[in-house]
């Protein structure tokens, strides 16, 4: 019987908080449920990367994976990018950053698949040296609304596909796709090695890249700024090829 793919996700975090009624002053590592249901619904087991350090370690948990995601969630900390936050409120959570990092560059070295998705996606820019716009509003002067508090998986935008792209491969040639969109960051300057997929079709700004690392050409790294695992109705066949890409992609390293 053919093993299950095997595909780790990074962690989300909550800290230490008075006012939480379970494990108040515990820190929690969690996934959204949607997430897990994303991969296993195509048939692969979804696996929470914790952090860890003593007899075991988190890259323990990367060589054991078939592939590694990185996962949506809070902004990344400017610092990490060598920026101090604009507002008190963009502060983002370092420490995570810190351990994803880590986690990237262990997949990297073990030649992991990766695929990053929103959060994911700017983290991977940023370990690759790359910076973020802090928030778009603030910082862009744009018209499109790229993210909504009150329509968190429902706004949506649409897209321009770059011609030849890994992304217009995997959407079957298309040009133009639609996107639920649900950040207010971004990412400004692109990382080394990263080739952009797809941008805004309003307002350029970049959605998906992909990594084409010439010294080591076997390292598969695709990310976009959307969250397929929230797609809905008309979005639901993109979402599903771009995860039949990923599996694919699994399946062909094992």
């Amino acid at each position: 019987m053919t093993r299950l793919l095997r595909i780790g996700i990074s962690a989300n975090f909550f800290y230490p908080d008075p006012g939480r009624t379970a494990y108040a002053k515990k820190t929690l590592a969690f996934i959204e449920q949607g997430m897990c249901d994303y991969f296993a619904a195509a048939g692969a087991l979804p696996f929470l990367i914790p952090h860890i350090s003593g007899a075991a370690q988190t890259r323990d948990f990367v060589a054991e994976m078939d592939g590694i995601v990185f996962s949506g969630g809070a902004d990344l900390c400017p610092r990490t990018y060598g920026e101090e936050p604009l507002k008190p409120e963009w502060e983002g959570d370092a420490p995570r950053d810190a351990y994803e990092i880590g986690l990237y560059k262990a997949a990297l070295e073990m030649k992991k698949p990766v695929l990053g998705i929103c959060r994911g996606f700017q983290l991977i820019n940023v370990a690759q040296g790359g910076t973020l716009y802090q928030d778009i509003p603030t910082q862009l002067d744009t018209a499109t609304v790229h993210r909504c508090a009150d329509k968190y998986d429902g706004l949506k935008h649409g897209i321009d596909i770059m011609p030849d792209s890994v992304l217009a491969r995997i959407y079957g040639g298309r040009d133009k796709a639609t996107v639920n969109s649900v950040h207010h960051q971004a990412v400004k300057e692109p990382g080394k090695d990263l080739i952009i997929e797809a941008v805004s079709d309003t307002d350029g700004i970049i959605e998906a890249f992909r990594l084409d690392d010439r010294k080591h050409p076997e390292n598969y790294v695709l990310a976009v700024q959307w969250h397929p695992e929230f797609a809905r109705n008309a979005e639901k066949p993109d979402a599903e090829a771009l995860l039949a890409e990923f599996l694919t992609v699994l399946n062909s390293r094992r």
